[in-house]
């Protein structure tokens, strides 16, 4: 009896390393190079800095100038790589998603459904897909509201959505609602969101 015991013990515990290994491979196998797809790098993505980034500049100069400097590719791509290292930090990725699925009308909600090309590049890796619905997906955002909204949003998320449950990131900018770096850099990702389905030629 006590062989019968470890027996399936040793298998359980076979399938759980097996289970855990292939939930790591077969994402990479399934999306790196996927049917010949092109990988997008940072410089990539950021050579062409977004109107939303040179607004933020000319709205903000000196705050702005202070963070990154003067705007192009390379400040750009700081600010970023910044704003996507500050909302996995802040665990953003808990309550909104970034992948709009073809199921109970998320593309009425959210926009056309997410393909396997937008995630070929530098800040959709590793995924942050997300699972809940807390907030809505983000993976359409870019263009859908002006900086000055996402600022105050983020400052305090009440007063622009009534019944949000999201918390304050009133720190990340001054007492005026002047962002500082982590915040411009957070509204300048937020802004990027949705620019490589755009890229595509697709129609959000």
């Amino acid at each position: 009896m006590e062989r019968f015991y470890t027996f399936f013990f040793v298998a359980g515990l076979g399938c759980f390393a097996l289970a855990f290994t292939l939930s790591m491979v077969f994402p990479w196998m399934s999306l790196d190079g996927y049917h010949g797809m092109d990988y997008q790098t940072m410089e990539d993505l950021a050579q062409t800095p977004s109107a939303e980034f040179v607004q933020l500049s000319e709205e903000y100069p000196e705050a702005f100038e202070a963070s990154f400097g003067a705007v192009n590719s390379e400040s750009y791509a700081e600010a970023l790589q910044l704003g996507r290292d500050v909302y996995v930090g802040q665990a953003c990725w808990h309550c909104h998603s970034q992948y709009v699925r073809v199921v109970s009308n998320e593309a009425q909600r959210f926009g056309p459904a997410s393909t396997a090309q937008e995630f070929q590049n530098a800040l959709n890796q590793p995924h942050l897909w997300g699972t809940r619905r807390v907030g809505p997906d983000l993976g359409r955002e870019k263009g859908k509201r002006p900086n000055d909204w996402h600022i105050a949003h983020l400052i305090r998320p009440k007063n622009v959505v009534p019944l949000s449950v999201m918390p304050s990131y009133d720190y990340y900018f001054e007492e005026d609602g002047t962002p500082e770096k982590e915040g411009f850099a957070l509204v300048t990702y937020l802004q990027w969101l949705g620019t490589t389905y755009e890229e595509e030629g697709n129609t959000p």
